[in-house]
């Protein structure tokens, strides 16, 4: 395994995101593709859609429940919501032609928030792997031994498990997965050709070729309900902009984590909400880019 390099402002600042002040319109940001939920967790999608806008992304479509759009499209009059089958449990069915066809153009499709488990929302998540041809990030619902090997499409996959998570892709003990994160983590990712973000209070990121990074810091109030639904849809956001698989992964776990400690000095160390997560992330990421002319050594740290 590779010495994992330590994620901070200084080495973000070597590795700047896209600049968006070149765009004429939304389209020039991206257009993000979330797609989860279920009858019971349709919050999720809201706290992604939400995160994936705030990082920068131009335009927003989710899929989700028919039960649960009207009520989401309510809440998120930012995005364009489609109605999708609902299975009897309450997850997803099955998606629409139209949602197959806008995965195909979108530039970055994030799967897997609130989603539910079992065999057809199994097969819901590998069907829209095959389609999407941007970034692909998997998440929750959409995690799954056989999730790598259904994408097909041109661009990269990113997985966001937590420890548990994790365990149950692998099919081993978590008490595994705690003794040794950055190993497994940069394995998975070299088996499967995946940028894998594994998640605790220190996150790994690695990549296919081998690269390693480890992001320290935060809060303990991030182990919180929701939490997760907003960093995967910060980084479905930084790629739909342009971002690699790599460098969506590293900036949005350092935002995220940093957001959470902007929090922890305004309400204390634990109480904040995951809905508040989002709205830090714009003025860290602003303050993180200024100043940033040319890329350094960081993207191939």
């Amino acid at each position: 395994m590779s010495q994992a390099t330590p994620i901070d402002a200084a080495l973000l600042r070597r590795w700047p995101l896209p600049d968006p002040s070149g765009g004429d319109s939304k389209e020039d940001r991206g257009r993000v593709l979330v797609v989860g939920g279920s009858r019971q967790l349709v919050g999720g999608v809201l706290l992604a859609g939400v995160a994936a806008l705030r990082a920068g992304a131009g335009k927003l479509q989710v899929a989700t429940v028919h039960e649960a759009a009207g009520t989401l499209a309510g809440l998120l009059p930012e995005a364009r919501v489609m109605a999708q089958d609902s299975a009897e449990g309450g997850g997803l069915a099955r998606l629409d032609r139209q949602v197959l066809e806008l995965a195909g153009r979108a530039d970055a499709v994030l799967v897997g928030p609130g989603m539910e488990g079992g065999a057809a929302t199994r097969q819901v998540g590998q069907r829209l792997l095959r389609h999407a041809e941007g970034t692909t990030v998997a998440d929750a619902g959409a995690l799954h031994p056989s999730t790598p090997r259904a994408r097909v499409g041109g661009g990269g996959l990113v997985m966001t498990p937590h420890h548990g998570e994790m365990a149950a892709v692998l099919g081993i003990d978590v008490e595994q997965v705690h003794a040794a994160p950055g190993e497994l983590a940069a394995a998975y990712a070299r088996d499967n050709e995946v940028v894998l973000v594994l998640k605790g209070p220190t996150t790994w990121i690695a990549a296919p070729d081998g690269r390693l990074w480890i992001n320290t810091g935060g809060s303990p109030g991030l182990g919180t309900s929701g939490s997760g639904d907003v960093l995967a849809g910060v980084i479905a956001g930084l790629a739909a902009r342009g971002a690699t698989p790599e460098q969506a992964a590293a900036w949005g776990v350092h935002l995220h984590a940093q957001a959470g400690a902007r929090l922890s000095h305004r309400f204390g160390e634990v109480g904040f909400l995951a809905r508040e997560i989002a709205g830090e992330v714009t003025m860290l990421m602003q303050d993180l880019s200024g100043g940033n002319t040319e890329p350094g050594p960081c993207a191939s740290a």
